[in-house]
């Protein structure tokens, strides 16, 4: 276990450089940059040319992502070019939004998801299991930025129950802010996290496994939880790790229509004012959380099947 996560690590170091490479690089190919976005709607050729210089941007490309790539393996991820505070003020003001709405998500995520996908799998193609798969099968073709506009017109516009948008607002102080951005994150994964848990369990109580426990005697509640959902819960782990992924990555989609402070709307502000300091800052964390996270699923799910070639 210890040569696997060690070889992990290596690999993911080396993913999160070349995610760091092409993020520089798709930044350096849009069009225009940080100068031309202070400069204003009527820009001095002279006076882009001077704030380029003093940000600079007139230096070579490989010579600033090299001081960048230094300057961040000593945890300095730089300094905002449109405003005074550092990559990490930006991202560390941002990232406590995105966290509690993460946090919320997948606290609610696990125990419903489960609790479905065996409710489902209890009768296989009875009412319950056909109401279930079909109710989340139509839920998990309806794209985010729909069921949140859905959920905002009727929920907050229409029946005044939650705020439509988390301006003004405070996340903490005012509870109901999160309601409707929480509720559209969990309604696709659930439903696919559901469907693989109903599958997982469906499987594992044809196993031999747990016909011989079985006929040993054991009580049903204690097959289901000690010997069928853990087996089962290979395949949900990893998708789970997935899901935490993109719930960490900023949700940009939800942020953006909720108007939520996150690390989404951080890097929409960052991409449109030309801010690379703070896109790379905010690529590097997004890269580090897909690897740390996925490798965590890796050895979670090989301890829930040792015999599984999960992560090989």
């Amino acid at each position: 276990m210890i040569g696997y996560v060690a070889r992990r690590l290596l690999l993911g170091v080396l993913q999160v450089l070349l995610v760091a490479v092409g993020v520089f690089a798709l930044t350096e190919a849009l069009p225009g940059d940080a100068a031309v976005t202070i400069a204003g709607d009527y820009p001095d050729p002279a006076v882009i040319a001077g704030l380029r210089e003093q940000l600079g941007l007139d230096r070579p490309v490989w010579e600033r992502f090299a001081d960048w790539l230094v300057a961040a393996s000593q945890g300095d991820l730089g300094t905002s070019l449109v405003g005074p505070r550092s990559v990490v003020e930006v991202i560390g003001a941002a990232i406590g939004p995105s966290s509690l709405l993460a946090g919320l998500a997948l606290a609610l995520l696990v125990p419903l998801s489960t609790g479905l996908g065996m409710l489902a799998a209890h009768r296989e193609g009875g009412r319950v299991d056909r109401a279930i798969t079909s109710t989340t099968l139509g839920l998990y073709a309806a794209p985010e930025f729909a069921m949140a506009i859905l959920l905002v017109t009727v929920f907050a516009v229409q029946l005044g129950w939650f705020p439509p948008t988390a301006i003004g607002g405070s996340l903490i102080a005012d509870p109901a802010l999160l309601v409707l951005p929480v509720l559209v994150l969990l309604l696709r994964p659930i439903c696919s996290l559901s469907r693989l848990v109903r599958a997982g369990v469906i499987d594992a109580q044809r196993s031999p496994h747990v016909q011989h426990v079985r006929r040993l005697g054991l009580s049903p509640a204690r097959i289901r939880f000690c010997h069928v959902l853990p087996n089962a819960a290979v395949p949900a782990v990893q998708q789970l790790a997935r899901t935490a992924d993109w719930l960490l990555g900023g949700v940009i989609v939800v942020e953006a229509i909720f108007v939520v402070p996150g690390l989404g709307t951080a890097l929409l502000d960052a991409v449109s004012a030309r801010d690379l300091p703070v896109v790379q800052g905010l690529a590097l964390v997004f890269a580090c959380t897909t690897v740390l996270v996925n490798l965590g699923a890796d050895i979670a799910a090989r301890v829930l099947s040792p015999a599984s070639e999960v992560g090989r």
